[in-house]
């Protein structure tokens, strides 16, 4: 009995202890889980560029410095002719929606402000169609100032512009009897068109109603810009207008810039420069360009639906099915990530390069994102860098969206006879469900619940319109963030990159943009036999940075958007005899004193980085015939 007896004390024992030991894990798994998220955040993988004492290697400061070749131009837009201050007695009022994304807005409300100067008109501050009340968006803001400070918009431009907030009492009961009239423009017009077209009209009735300003494609309603990117030179003030708007008027509301500030501060809170890359992997640019096969899987059936959607529409004009390697190799295609982090590599780039992920949409998810987060680990993008509360606060509080009727009856519809008919697919088709239960809510919703079901994409619920929303505030947080990049890196010239890479020609001509050619990489990606590879990269990419890379990309994207390269109309240029394109003498003074205090900054350490070389010249030599031999590997090695 007392055998027993011990053995049952025994068992009790192990029993509490077990019961004590899962506490312990679980009290430590939650923990480990607090630290991990805390580490992401406001931690890195140390460069190895970086010594004991702090300080960057040589090679890796070339990494990061400045183009001095493109210093000489600097960010000059004051009106340089007779300009006079605009008068409340004028032809009018112009009221219009903008809608589309973030790039379409920014640049509708530049060509806006520019038409109401051309046309001596008040401009009512346009309405973002996005971020209107019936989107769900908090009522703390309106329309315009849930992205931009109206305030700082009105009197940055008030020697432009008069701008006012609303209309006049007269014209909003005209307007809500659908007594305003309406103006549609064409898809692109010069400025005597609506000097010919409108502004007739605008005397007589004097307000109007700019309609569908901007460019919606998801939809199937294309609008473009209105004004034309290029203008002659008798409207070169104009040019000069849109650039005030753009870069000093469009300042976003308090709350965007602290976030964005604090993801700066956290990124460089040891002190590293970090590079920001954009992959401009977006749907409808993938559709339009014919890039469906560079993806797998449904995202190809994605993105041929949507090519199929724009020719019927009359947007694009072209087969479905086109050859997207030919495509690829005529550089219409974007760079994909793992190409880009090869191409980084190749650079000397280290494996530890803090790389921020720029965008708000990556068609393809983190899945695609894998082989350049293996190459570079200190891969991050909003989402590392931002606690959930902090975002929260950014979109501030806003009412529940009505959960959409759920159909709890069970169905007794048979089976479709499109799923004994369908064909091969890159994913196998969802199985139908039971007759003897209902549909439930999950079988509703993404691909599976519209591709394999109907031919048509359902229309967006009240999730995807306040996710839509959000994503123009989390792209202005990117847009800021990616203007303070010590290198940016476009994976593809469309409106986002466009609209980066001309902010930063306009702030900084100097700073490090890189400028790819698609169609010379894509092709030397498919060289097997050259054993200089690394060494063309490296040429071709120091190129792009500079003149040459500023002049390809400028005739490429100008013709689009001016905001893209508002150079020379925009800019001024120091140590050129006197003319209308020469910097004012201050602007070439403090640039003068600026540079005499970075030389001086750079003396200590030049001599400091001499002595480094000499003293492991022999490692550096190693280090470099290890690297030629792994650049001029065989192949099929």
């Amino acid at each position: 009995m007392m055998f027993r007896s011990k053995i049952k004390w025994v068992a009790l024992g192990g029993l509490v202890l077990s019961f004590l030991s899962l506490l312990v894990h679980m009290f430590l798994a939650n923990t480990s889980v607090e630290l991990v998220q805390y580490s992401v955040m406001t931690q890195f993988i140390e460069d190895l560029n970086i010594d004991v004492v702090g300080k960057q290697s040589v090679r890796s400061k070339k990494l990061w410095k400045k183009v001095k070749s493109l210093e000489v131009l600097q960010p000059y837009a004051n009106p340089r002719s007779i300009y006079p201050v605009p008068v409340e007695q004028n032809n009018g009022f112009i009221y219009a929606k903008v809608f589309g994304e973030f790039e379409k807005i920014r640049s509708s409300i530049c060509d806006l402000v520019a038409i109401s100067r051309l046309l001596n008109a008040t401009l009512v501050i346009p309405e973002i169609q996005e971020s209107t009340s019936s989107k769900g968006i908090s009522s703390e803001f309106k329309s315009f100032s849930y992205l931009y400070n109206e305030e700082q918009f009105i009197t940055s431009l008030k020697n432009d512009v008069i701008i006012v907030k609303s209309l006049p009492t007269k014209l909003k009961e005209a307007r809500k009897r659908k007594e305003f009239p309406t103006f549609k423009p064409k898809k692109s017009a010069s400025p005597d068109y609506y000097i010919k077209q409108l502004l007739p009209e605008l005397k007589k009735v004097k307000g109007y109603w700019i309609s569908g300003y901007g460019w919606r494609l998801s939809t199937g309603i294309q609008v473009a810009i209105f004004l034309f990117p290029i203008l002659s030179s008798k409207f070169v003030e104009y040019q000069r207008l849109r650039c005030r708007v753009a870069f000093h008027a469009l300042h976003f509301r308090p709350e965007i810039l602290s976030l964005a500030n604090l993801i700066v501060q956290r990124l460089r809170a040891s002190g590293q420069p970090y590079l920001a890359y954009h992959p401009g992997l977006v749907r409808d640019s993938l559709a339009y360009q014919g890039c469906a096969e560079l993806f797998q899987d449904v995202h190809t059936e994605l993105i041929q639906y949507r090519r199929a959607q724009m020719i019927k529409q009359k947007i694009l004009h072209d087969n479905v099915s086109v050859d997207s390697f030919s495509r690829k190799m005529n550089g219409s295609c974007p760079l994909m990530p793992e190409e880009v982090g090869i191409l980084l590599r190749a650079m000397g780039y280290p494996p530890t390069t803090r790389i921020y992920l720029a965008g708000s949409e990556t068609f393809g998810g983190q899945r695609i994102m894998i082989p350049l987060r293996a190459m570079y680990t200190n891969l991050v993008d909003r989402s590392n860098l931002c606690h959930k509360h902090e975002l929260t606060k950014l979109i501030g509080p806003e009412p529940p969206i009505p959960s959409p009727p759920s159909n709890s009856l069970p169905t007794t519809k048979p089976p479709k006879p499109e799923w004994n008919q369908a064909g091969p697919r890159p994913r196998p088709l969802p199985p139908p469900p039971p007759l003897n239960r209902p549909i439930y809510q999950h079988e509703k919703q993404g691909w599976y619940g519209w591709v394999t079901n109907q031919a048509s994409e359902p229309e967006p619920s009240g999730t995807d319109l306040r996710d839509k929303a959000h994503r123009l505030l989390f792209t202005a947080l990117d847009y800021i963030v990616s203007i303070e990049f010590d290198v940016f890196f476009p994976g593809f010239n469309n409106d986002f990159s466009n609209l980066v890479m001309g902010h930063r020609l306009y702030d900084m001509a100097s700073s490090r943009t890189f400028r790819p050619d698609r169609k010379f990489l894509a092709n030397l990606f498919n060289t097997t036999r050259d054993r200089n590879w690394s060494v063309m990269v490296r040429k071709h990419l120091n190129d792009s940075l500079a003149e040459e890379g500023l002049e390809r990309q400028g005739g490429d994207s100008k013709r689009v958007s001016f905001l893209s390269h508002p150079v020379p109309e925009c800019c001024c240029t120091i140590g050129r005899k006197p003319g209308n394109d020469t910097c004012p003498k201050w602007m070439a003074d403090s640039l003068a004193k600026v540079r005499e205090q970075e030389g001086e900054s750079e003396e200590g350490e030049d001599e400091v980085d001499e002595e480094e070389m000499d003293l492991d010249d022999g490692k550096k030599v190693s280090d470099e015939v290890s690297l030629e031999e792994d650049v001029e590997m065989d192949p099929n090695d």
